[in-house]
């Protein structure tokens, strides 16, 4: 199958299972896509989110991405109807990475994983 997808499409894909090895993730989820898109410079898919306003802002989508990691996939919308229930998401999570290390509830671990062969799967 994935050598019916075009060369852009195989690049992206090549691309977000980068990202997510890169960045310690046991599946490959749409922001891992996201990040590949916007480092396929030149397609189709990055000419559509360069004309959104977000190819000036890969660097902040970066971080943005980082930081959703970090707190366990948690949006910023979702972190501030936490606080409104008196639930401070940046003190949970740096309580948990004192304790377990940074990345701690992003799920990231020193496994493996799919890594060491086998095929990437899709989240």
């Amino acid at each position: 199958m994935f050598e019916r997808l075009t060369k852009d499409a195989r690049a992206v894909i090549e691309g977000a299972v980068a990202h997510a090895r890169g960045g310690g993730a046991r599946t490959v989820e749409a922001e891992h896509v996201l990040l590949a898109v916007l480092d396929s410079e030149g397609s189709r898919a990055s000419f559509a989110l360069s004309a959104l306003g977000l190819g000036e802002s890969r660097d902040a989508v970066r971080e943005a991405v980082g930081e959703a990691r970090r707190r366990a996939g948690l949006t910023r919308a979702e972190a501030d109807a936490l606080a409104g229930l008196g639930i401070d998401v940046r003190e949970v999570v740096a309580r948990v990475e004192e304790a377990h290390g940074v990345g701690a509830m992003a799920g990231e671990s020193g496994s493996p994983g799919w890594w060491g062969g086998g095929r990437p799967r899709f989240g």
